[in-house]
């Protein structure tokens, strides 16, 4: 744990695998930004790996007024211990007062360790993030310009706002998606710091022998339309009409948290905070009730169709069309009539 320090920059950890950014650190410099400028500090990265000197040009453009660079060959890999020693190591060092991380595989594996490790908070999985003020009612102090951090919880009944008003840093998770991210400026520049933090072999608990990784078969963030399907299909046989509906329009095809663990579908297709965040031009969705789990993931597409039966279901609140109906009528009354030209009536 460090002081509370109000003139502390924002930091974004910039997560890198052999030379090459997730798009979840350039999502959260986005945000980032405008945390910082609304606080009048600072925008930071923390940039760790082997070699890896010339991306901060990329952290620059995306808005980073600084880099603290640990660029040691013994970190080429990311491995817990090694990298927890480094970012706690730059915390302790230059005091940020909040710290924002990709809720990525190593993200998830690196925060809860730093945050362990500082004896700090840590909120997972946010969907939003802002500055505010908090009142402690059993003391009555109040504490100015904190973080708000904003999840669902509580199975998605409620969205919770946690604050972090006196164990710093202020540590959040965002998944990737959850943020848009901000046009690059060509040309930017900003300060890089070396940071030596004295990394040795005993810092390193695993050998690596090799390294396998497997492409996803599927690029829900990139297309433009996606047919989502739920439990609400009832079976696996008529969630071949969410396949159809997508192979129709030429989108792909998508499923919800609930669908997914029936086997309707694969989870690299989930949408929702556990899956993907998608913002496709079209987003349909088929038997989807509407938890906040779910619209976390897709409330941002450009217009949403929903298809339910149940005329209150919460799919609906959030949809700029919808249409009250069985499924297994509708759904096919759409493939023929984009196949056919044909008009659809519904009396939804």
């Amino acid at each position: 744990m460090i002081e509370v320090n109000k003139q502390g920059e924002v930091w974004v950890f910039a997560e890198q695998e052999e030379g090459h950014f997730a798009e979840v650190p350039l999502e959260l410099l986005s945000k980032g930004r405008e945390l910082a400028d609304q606080l009048g500090v600072g925008l930071g990265t923390v940039l760790i790996g082997s070699g890896v000197e010339g991306m901060a040009k990329t952290l620059f453009e995306h808005g980073s007024d600084k880099v603290y660079l640990v660029d040691d060959a013994k970190l080429a890999q990311y491995q817990t211990a090694s990298y927890t020693k480094a970012v706690c190591h730059c915390i302790e060092a230059y005091k940020p007062q909040i710290l924002l991380v990709g809720a990525s595989a190593i993200g998830r594996d690196l925060c809860p360790t730093v945050a362990s490790t500082m004896k700090c908070g840590l909120t997972a999985d946010c969907t939003d993030l802002q500055i505010g003020t908090h009142i402690e009612k059993r003391t009555d102090t109040t504490y100015e310009n904190l973080l708000y951090q904003i999840r669902p919880a509580f199975g998605g009944n409620i969205i919770a706002t946690i604050v972090n008003p006196q164990r710093w840093p202020q540590m959040a998770t965002v998944r990737e998606g959850v943020m848009p991210m901000s046009e690059a400026t060509p040309g930017r520049e900003g300060e890089l710091v070396r940071v030596n933090t004295g990394i040795t072999e005993d810092d390193l608990k695993l050998i690596i022998h090799e390294i396998h990784r497997e492409a996803s078969k599927v690029d829900l963030k990139g297309a433009r339309i996606v047919v989502a399907g739920g439990a609400g299909l009832g079976n696996k046989e008529n969630f071949k009409h969410v396949w159809d509906l997508a192979h129709c329009l030429g989108g792909t095809a998508a499923g919800s948290r609930a669908a997914v663990d029936l086997g309707y579908i694969p989870h690299d297709h989930q949408v929702g905070q556990t899956g993907t965040t998608v913002r496709p031009a079209l987003y349909i969705a088929i038997g989807i009730s509407g938890a906040i789990q779910h619209t976390a993931g897709m409330k941002e597409s450009a217009k949403i169709l929903a298809i339910n039966s149940d005329p209150k279901a919460d799919i609906f609140k959030v949809a700029h069309y919808g249409i009250c109906g069985d499924l297994n009528e509708v759904v096919p009354m759409l493939i023929k009539a984009i196949r056919g030209g044909m008009s659809v009536k519904t009396n939804g």
